[in-house]
């Protein structure tokens, strides 16, 4: 693909092969019908302006794509009902943002995909699907031009993809057969609705499901368990107290 990405990319951090990255992944979900939903709870400013950039099609000959701005009290709360399983949330917080930890961590059993864009102490590994980083102070880079060169690169490469039809299609995507054996043998992240005794109401990417809590009970609403042939067989850790 032709990008403007290697000389930017001086300028972001070097951030040139997580922006195709991510770009990549967030044009195959459009594709596919998703809606973006942008988060900022402290830099609302920021979540305005990427809504803007992806709906607003300032190109000619550009698509205009489905965004929206997620509130930013209780994120969680709100994205819960809204999102639906194939969309996207895009985070623009520091790392010690304790919505924003929550959301990533939660968005998986709503089947949403997740970008986290920020500045700072650098968010822990797999803390969302794509992690665009500027290692610098937060306070420092949420208001310097940077932070936008990223998230419009972002939405260039996205815009760049579309072009490239063939890279639409995701072929890990796709499995074979009635039954895959990869995603058969897979646990799944599931957020608790409704528990009772050793059973709970899970809300997955598929949908709800009655599973056996047995071997991690008790569960309560909102935890957050790993699911394998009906079963929890862990429970994943709470967002930590000291995050703010």
């Amino acid at each position: 693909m032709t990008s403007p990405i290697p000389a930017a990319a001086v300028e972001v951090g070097g951030l040139g092969r997580d922006l195709a990255a991510a770009a990549l992944a967030m044009a195959r979900r459009f594709e596919a019908g998703a809606t973006m939903w942008c988060v900022s709870p402290t830099w609302s400013h920021h979540a305005r302006h990427v809504a803007v950039e992806f709906v607003h099609p300032v190109i000619v000959g550009k698509r205009a794509l489905p965004a929206l701005i997620g509130p930013s009290d209780d994120p969680v709360t709100a994205l819960r009902v809204c999102t639906r399983p194939g969309d996207l949330v895009v985070a623009i917080a520091a790392a010690d943002e304790s919505h924003v930890v929550d959301l990533m961590r939660r968005a998986h059993a709503w089947g949403v995909a997740t970008v986290w864009v920020g500045a700072g102490p650098r968010p822990p590994a797999g803390a969302a699907d794509h992690v665009l980083w500027l290692q610098d102070d937060a306070d420092t880079v949420a208001y310097d031009g940077r932070f936008i060169l990223l998230y419009h690169l972002l939405w260039e490469l996205t815009h760049v993809c579309f072009e490239h039809r063939g890279l639409l299609t995701d072929p890990g995507s796709v499995c074979e057969g009635e039954v895959c054996v990869t995603c058969s043998d897979q646990g799944q992240i599931a957020e608790v609705i409704r528990a009772q005794d050793d059973e709970a109401l899970v809300r997955t990417p598929d949908g709800q499901q009655h599973i056996d809590a047995s071997l991690v009970a008790p569960v309560a609403v909102d935890d957050l368990v790993l699911v394998h042939a009906g079963m929890a067989i862990s429970r994943l850790a709470a967002v930590p107290e000291t995050a703010s």
